[in-house]
């Protein structure tokens, strides 16, 4: 078993593996750590940018001669095929390291499968160490691999009573300037902003990563608009020239279940334009429909302190007829922006039974 010099290692592999958070896309993040037979750190590395060196590679060159007969910790199975990089099994051997010790199995057909390559050649392989902490880290890439689909993460903002609009349709603003700046942080780290056809009709929104004073980031997300019809006009904000954007139809996509774009071919479409995590914005409609259909991988609720009484609700029509059905989520994070509450969650299980007793 991992001893603990492994372990701490792990926890500082994990730690670099977040250097790269915001540049390795559509590639995973990693972080690596090589330490010498007295478990002691001889050298650091993290995956920085696609066609740049792997976790494994950097942090071998920074250990140089000091590789020999050491173990490599590294939050990533080492992958074993040639992309625009050399597989990182070969930078091991070649290297002389004597015992791998990883987080989390590559899930990929084609780079999986490095430890048994690295076990059949006389390495000491070991795998599972601090999993739960780096799956947590590379979770966008991780579900991409497994599901062939981006990770989904509904952001909504609603009133304390759960309204989304009010009675006569206005929407702006429910949250404050401190929300809608997270919301714009939380664009800043998607592939993708998706939208429901009715929300570009009834508020026209740019769907961009700005800066407070209206300045565009020079990193844009695709925007992507789900209209089953195709009604979204020539001139909306939408389509301007500040970022790509996709209006997926049911003629490219095919229809659902429900009559709509057929939500699972848009999932494959995102993942095959290199999208691995992508941000639905609007509207109730949309996030019901990706609910029922098992899209959701993550929650994001902006609740504001005021009540409305009437008006749209944050989320339609859903699959759920009783309480037994109801989507129960796991609450990550909770935290005040500005007058408002950040909720972060994630589904649990469907039909889990509550912790708690109810009367």
């Amino acid at each position: 078993m991992a001893g603990q010099a492994e372990v701490e290692a792990m926890r500082r592999a994990v730690q670099l593996a977040q250097r790269g958070a915001a540049t390795a896309s559509p590639n995973p993040v990693v972080g690596c750590v090589v330490l010498d037979p007295d478990g002691r750190t001889v050298g650091e590395g993290w995956h920085e940018r696609p066609g740049g060196p792997h976790a494994e590679v950097a942090a071998l060159r920074a250990a140089g001669a000091a590789a020999r007969g050491a173990t490599a910790v590294v939050t990533l199975e080492p992958c074993r095929h040639t992309g625009r990089t050399g597989p990182c099994t070969r930078a091991l051997l070649e290297a002389g390291i004597a015992r791998v010790v990883y987080a989390v199995a590559d899930p990929s057909a084609v780079a999986g499968g490095g430890a048994e390559q690295l076990r059949a050649a006389g390495v000491a392989v070991e795998g599972g160490v601090l999993a739960e902490e780096a799956e947590a880290g590379n979770a966008r890439w991780l579900t991409a691999a497994r599901l062939g689909r981006p990770q989904i993460v509904w952001k909504y903002a609603a009133t304390l009573d759960g309204r989304s609009a009010a009675a006569d349709g206005t929407s702006r603003w429910i949250t404050s300037p401190q929300a809608r700046a997270d919301v714009h942080a939380l664009r800043a780290d998607v592939d993708a902003v998706v939208a429901g056809v009715g929300t570009v009709l009834a508020d026209d929104p740019q769907l961009t990563v700005r800066a407070p004073d209206g300045t565009p980031a020079a990193r844009q997300p695709l925007r992507v608009v789900v209209d089953t019809a195709g009604r979204t006009p020539t001139g909306s904000c939408v389509l301007d020239d500040t970022a790509p954007t996709w209006v997926a139809t049911a003629a490219e996509l095919g229809v659902g279940p429900d009559g709509h774009v057929d939500l699972q071919a848009l999932a494959r479409g995102l993942y095959a334009r290199g999208v691995l995590r992508a941000l639905v914005e609007g509207g109730p409609t949309l996030a019901g429909a990706l609910l029922r259909a098992g899209l959701v991988d993550r929650v994001v609720g902006y609740v504001a302190p005021a009540l409305l009484g009437a008006g749209a609700p944050a989320l339609a029509e859903a699959g759920v007829a009783t309480i037994a059905d109801a989507y129960r989520l796991e609450l990550l994070d909770v935290r005040r922006v500005g007058p408002d509450v950040r909720l972060e969650a994630v589904p649990r299980a469907r039909g889990a039974r509550q912790d708690e007793a109810e009367e």
